[in-house]
């Protein structure tokens, strides 16, 4: 290695390039991947193509291909932010095209999407995410959003089933409640879960799961109704996250009941804890499709769970309640979903890895990696590892960010200097960071700043109160926490308490 330069931190040169950040890297973190007979399917958004939604398939050892052509844009505008934009089963895709909103039809690859839902009333005012098909083939039941004029009170949200070849009107399921999500059908198709909550509750504050029987439709021909529903869980204190059901027909939920997001399973009318910890088996619903565990063939339960900003995958054994964590590269994880051969496709990410669409093996950790978000090489001796640190705040509590520190093999700072620290403050304000690779980060890191990225009261991951800090004392316990991450920073010598910035966006940008 040449000799390092002395340089002021800050001013150091970096082979990451505002360039390069600029022009690579494709949107994974709304991939909702799905299996289907063999095959992964993902929406990567594009920055060189506007940020459309392509949808992606690609059979693990073979090539990835575009289904949706040019002049497709596969995402749903529902609640606004969206995700769950496709639903796939036997070959058949249905996608919600942005620009109009309507589904489409594809039947493989080079055929032309055909729509399926009819001309909205007015632009985009009929709105689609969140689909199953119905075992049959024959329906599609999923989350429709209508927009019957400009105020907020003209939106309406329900459960709607509707023909996949385009005939008749969309029957409604559900209806009243002022949001939906998840609809998810039985193996046997005779039942029916869902999440429902209303203003002025949010997901991770109040939501109900229900279950109503599935009764033929008119004439057997006609599209199915429902039976009374009924209450499983949840209420005013309590989010349930992602019901679904098991191979063999058990409804199982994750819930904050015990004020963390843990996995359970109702049976008789009980709902059973499957392995009771205080970590994270769940997510803010801020998008459809989100999807922490799945069903392995011999009946485990293939799970990723968080703490401390680290996701963990594990193999859950529900006859015992046993947690065996899997060896493998990722740090974050996303969309979970198993194939038939028992192995998980996912979105991950780490230290070094970008987001990525892979494909692993939960027995022995292999990893095939199907899509990266970003292409880009860059020499590892640039990047900044990420650590997480605890620091106090207001109150005598404590918060939590991720830390990393200038790191670039060619430079030196002078002696006694102290590098200038950059804040990040994230949206959501209920999401949280993670130690993941973000080439923004690294563009300020590889030129002397140290950044810290906070984790602020109201961010996920930490369990239900951490989270409930935020409520009523929004612009008050996030710049507190942000401001005494810097002054952590700065007491601790590693950064330059009189050279601080903070940015931020969305509800970052409030907080900045």
């Amino acid at each position: 290695m040449s000799e390092r330069t002395v340089a002021p931190y800050g001013s150091w040169g970096s082979p990451i390039t505002a360039e390069m950040l600029a022009t690579s890297g494709l949107a994974l973190w709304h991939a909702a991947v799905r299996w289907d007979e063999g095959v992964v399917l993902w929406v990567e958004g594009r920055p060189t193509e506007g940020g459309r939604g392509v949808l992606v398939r690609r059979k693990p050892g073979g090539e990835g291909v575009d289904l949706t052509p040019p002049g497709f844009d596969a995402r749903t505008r529902v609640h606004e932010y969206g995700g769950g934009a496709f639903g796939v089963a036997d070959g058949v895709t249905l996608f919600s095209n942005f620009t109009d909103q309507r589904l489409y039809r594809l039947d493989g690859l080079g055929v032309e999407p055909r729509p399926v839902t009819p001309e909205p009333p007015s632009p985009a005012s009929l709105r689609y995410a969140d689909g199953v098909f119905t075992p049959d083939g024959r329906w599609f039941v999923c989350v429709r959003e209508r927009h019957e004029g400009p105020a907020a009170t003209d939106v309406v949200n329900e459960i709607v089933a509707l023909s996949i070849d385009g005939s008749g009107e969309a029957a409604v399921l559900a209806s009243g409640r002022d949001f939906y999500s998840f609809p998810r059908l039985s193996p046997d198709a005779r039942r029916l879960a869902w999440t429902e909550w209303d203003h002025p509750n949010m997901p991770w504050d109040g939501t109900q799961l229900l279950v109503a029987d599935v009764e033929a439709g008119e004439s057997g021909t006609g599209p199915p109704r429902l039976g009374e529903p009924q209450r499983v869980a949840g209420g005013p204190g309590e989010s349930i996250f992602q019901p679904a059901w098991s191979p063999d027909g058990v409804l199982h939920l994750v819930s904050d009941r015990t004020g963390w997001w843990n996995l359970y399973r109702e049976r008789d009318g009980e709902i059973e804890p499957l392995h009771a910890m205080d970590a994270e088996f769940g997510h803010a619903q801020w998008v459809f499709g989100l999807s922490t565990y799945a069903f392995l063939p011999d009946g485990r339960i293939a799970c990723i769970w968080s703490r401390d900003a680290i996701d963990r995958l594990a193999v859950l054994d529900p006859a015992g309640g046993e947690l065996v964590e899997v060896r493998q590269p990722y740090t974050t994880l996303r969309y979970l979903a198993a194939g038939g051969d028992g192995r998980l496709a996912v979105v991950g990410s780490s230290a070094t890895d970008p987001p990525t669409v892979a494909v692993l093996d939960p027995e022995d950790g292999s990893v095939e990696v199907l899509r990266r978000s970003d292409e880009v090489e860059i020499d590892p001796v640039y990047l900044s590892v990420p650590a997480p640190i605890e620091f106090p705040t207001e109150n005598g509590r404590t918060a939590h960010a991720v830390f990393y520190r200038p790191s670039n093999p060619d430079h030196a700072a002078p002696e006694g200097e102290r590098p200038p620290l950059l804040v990040l403050s994230h949206g959501g304000p209920t999401s949280h960071v993670s130690a993941t690779l973000d080439l923004e980060t690294q563009f300020f890191t590889s030129r002397g700043f140290a950044v810290v990225d906070v984790n602020y009261g109201g961010s996920t991951g930490y369990g239900r109160e951490y989270r409930d800090r935020l409520r009523g004392s929004w612009g008050l316990v996030d710049l507190q926490d942000c401001a005494n991450a810097a002054r952590h920073l700065a007491d601790r010598g590693e950064v330059d308490g009189a050279r601080l910035a903070i940015r931020g966006g969305s509800a970052g940008g409030y907080t900045t």
